[in-house]
């Protein structure tokens, strides 16, 4: 390599190594080796719980899904930092005897892959939609869709969840008469040092800031950031550098591009873009929203176009710039995820059962499908969690 760039004129030379840099930007570092992805779902249908299947990153293949255990309604999942307990929500509207929903913590059968109950707690609210665990698999942080609140519970050593130790009750509601007549909150996030949560609140309009404690598992108000009304914001997404974040806002179809101070846990909006595809005059809903490993590119699921938003992002501002849509090759993609390895996603079809893999172009950031989809009644998360 260096007698050939040695060989090359300055210009030549210029050009060469940036495309050097381009192409060490555009391929992530990450793990390639097969994954377990863990489906949470509703099961109002013919799906009994959470399901696992395998994915091979590299032939972008997955295997035929199994049911891992069965549960109500485990919607949204998340994972323990040590790999051996999986966290579930149970979107129900009482559990014992309570107007509220559950969480449930499981065991994770390293040989099999299976899910074995260990306990479950309130949820703190009804229809409990979103949940994340901390880093030092301390405390379980949920969103209430129905309750319009957020709850903290915290983890034993061996996994179990006890009674939440902190629980906040949003307020405000929105222009859209029949989804924002009260507060719903729809997720919550940490950011990276773990000092602030972050909840979008789908009938509020706003993203609630609490200031986090994960020793004492507490939530303590800290403000609220502004979407625009009847946006309706369900989720978000960090930028890998921290400086920025996306939240996907349902009821308009946008995307809104903050900035976000982490010394102060401040977020200043910086523009607002559509989620659909230029001239598009249906009915649609956006649902999920990541960001590339690589910080490049952001991606927002359409319910109704039934396709992927892909937006280029400004390295400096944060700003989007559209780059295109994809078909997502099924009906009501209400989850995606990107695989370990960066160069997939897995995109679950709640209209159509089905999960399909969507190939990625590091280039230009835009996926196309893989193969054919797998069959699973009414997908609603999609969690890989790397073999060990």
């Amino acid at each position: 390599m260096t007698d050939t760039l040695a060989a090359l004129t300055r210009p030549a030379l210029l050009v060469a190594l940036a495309a050097l840099a381009a192409s060490a930007v555009a391929a992530p570092a990450a793990r390639s080796g097969p994954v377990t992805v863990y489906v949470g779902t509703y099961t109002d249908g013919t799906s009994r719980g959470i399901y696992r299947l395998t994915f091979d990153a590299a032939t972008g293949t997955m295997s035929e899904p199994v049911l891992a255990v069965e549960t109500k309604n485990p919607s949204f999942l998340a994972l323990h930092p040590n790999g051996r307990f999986l966290y579930a929500v149970g979107e129900i509207s009482s559990f014992e005897g309570q107007k509220t929903g559950a969480v449930s913590a499981f065991a994770i059968d390293p040989k099999t892959g299976d899910l074995a109950l260990l306990n479950q707690q309130s949820s703190g609210g009804a229809g409990p939609c979103h949940l994340v665990v901390d880093k030092a698999g301390r405390n379980a942080l949920v969103a209430n869709y129905g309750g319009g609140t957020v709850a903290v519970l915290p983890i034993e050593t061996d996994g179990r969840l006890k009674p939440a130790s902190s629980l906040r009750v949003h307020e405000g509601s929105g222009p859209n008469k029949g989804r924002q007549e009260r507060p719903h909150a729809h997720g919550i996030y940490l950011d990276a040092a773990e000092r602030f949560a972050l909840s979008p609140d789908l009938g509020a309009d706003r993203v609630f800031v609490y200031r986090f404690d994960a020793a004492k598992g507490t939530l303590e108000p800290h403000g609220a950031a502004p979407l625009d009304p009847g946006a309706g914001p369900r989720h978000l997404a960090f930028h890998p550098s921290g400086k920025h974040l996306y939240t996907i806002n349902e009821l308009l179809s946008t995307l809104t591009a903050f900035s976000y101070d982490a010394d102060k846990g401040a977020l200043t909006s910086l523009q607002t873009v559509s989620a659909l595809p230029a001239g598009f005059s249906g009915t649609s809903w956006t649902a999920e929203v990541a960001v590339s490993p690589d910080g490049r590119f952001v991606y927002g699921s359409n319910r109704g176009d039934d396709s992927l938003a892909v937006f280029r992002v400004d390295a400096a501002t944060g700003r989007l710039t559209p780059a295109g849509h994809a078909a997502v090759g099924g009906k009501n993609p209400r989850h995606f995820t990107i695989d370990p390895s960066g160069r997939f996603i897995l995109a679950g079809h709640q209209g159509s059962g089905t999960i399909a893999v969507l190939r990625l172009d590091l280039a230009t950031g835009l996926p196309a499908l893989v193969g054919s989809p797998v069959k699973v009644d009414k997908p609603v998360c999609l969690l890989p969690v790397p073999k060990r």
